[in-house]
């Protein structure tokens, strides 16, 4: 059994490198020879007949894809590799608007939204009559998010219509939403790592003070914390919605309950395994075991 971990062609720092090595050797220990590439070492050829040829991609049985290149996901899918998470899966995380959408066909408890139109026109202000709306429908302060982004980027919390319109025209020409401000969860959240449907460990994110962002990357804290039935079985209801092997669900704690923030299909574990104790590489990795009868 051959086992591939693909990480992004240009990895954004050393963590990328510890997060694919600590699940390839987890697999390693499980008996599976695993090889940790990046994307561009792996690449594949679509023919003109619709035919699918990879060199590398083609020794080897199933790929943890720690990527969000559809393009070559779906292209290693077609050559009949298993991925962890599936492509389709992956592809609704990247979009935290379709994410979003998805869960809400599944019930899944979420963050008043009004997703922002697409602008494709160049030298063009953003429309002051849509945003008006916005503000009536959400309040103030609320928040504007880019809907492709990681570790906080691309969101921002305004809180009257100056900020508003500012941030719609330096959003403008990307996609992007707004969402209700939780005040009572400001500046927290709890990170549920999910594996095979099954919330397997979590942890409290608090802010550092003057943030209301939670991420571990903008000076966030992780803290222990009991996971409840209902946190874990909101997290485990949306990983099941977006059909993923492996993810991060950030859960906001309300006065109406628990509701979801987001859902990270390539969630770094590296800092809930420091805050926890818990092995997470190790659980992912005997979660694919299970699947392959290695």
């Amino acid at each position: 059994m051959q086992g591939l971990v693909l990480i992004n062609g240009y990895p954004n720092g050393e963590k990328f490198y510890r997060q694919g090595e600590r699940i390839a050797e987890e697999l390693r220990a499980l008996g599976v020879q695993a090889d940790v590439l990046r994307n561009g070492e792996v690449y594949a050829t679509l023919f003109a007949d619709g035919k699918i040829s990879s060199s590398v991609a083609q020794k080897y049985n199933f790929a943890v894809y720690l990527d969000k290149d559809k393009y070559l996901g779906r292209m290693l899918e077609g050559l009949g590799l298993r991925l962890f998470n599936p492509i389709s899966a992956i592809e609704l995380c990247d979009d935290k608007m379709l994410t979003y959408l998805a869960l809400r066909e599944a019930n899944v408890p979420l963050i008043k939204s009004v997703p922002a139109p697409l602008c494709y026109t160049p030298n063009v202000k953003a429309n002051e009559f849509f945003l008006q709306k916005v503000s009536q429908e959400l309040g103030f302060p609320l928040v504007v998010k880019k809907s492709y982004g990681s570790f906080g980027a691309g969101v921002q919390l305004v809180h009257g219509m100056p900020d508003l319109i500012k941030a719609g025209n330096e959003f403008l020409h990307e996609p992007h939403f707004f969402q209700q401000f939780i005040s009572e969860a400001a500046g927290r959240d709890i990170r549920v790592i999910v594996i095979g449907g099954k919330a397997v460990a979590a942890m409290e994110r608090v802010a550092k003070t003057g943030e209301f962002r939670s991420n571990i990357e903008l000076g966030g804290e992780g803290r222990t914390i009991a996971l409840s039935e209902t946190v874990a079985s909101v997290a485990e209801k949306a990983a099941r919605a977006l059909g993923l092997d492996y993810c991060g669900v950030d859960v906001l704690q309300t006065q109406d309950g628990a509701r979801i923030c987001e859902v990270n299909s390539n969630a770094f574990f590296e800092g809930l395994e420091a805050t926890t104790g818990i092995n997470v590489a190790r659980l992912y990795a005997e979660y694919i075991s299970n699947i392959f009868k290695f």
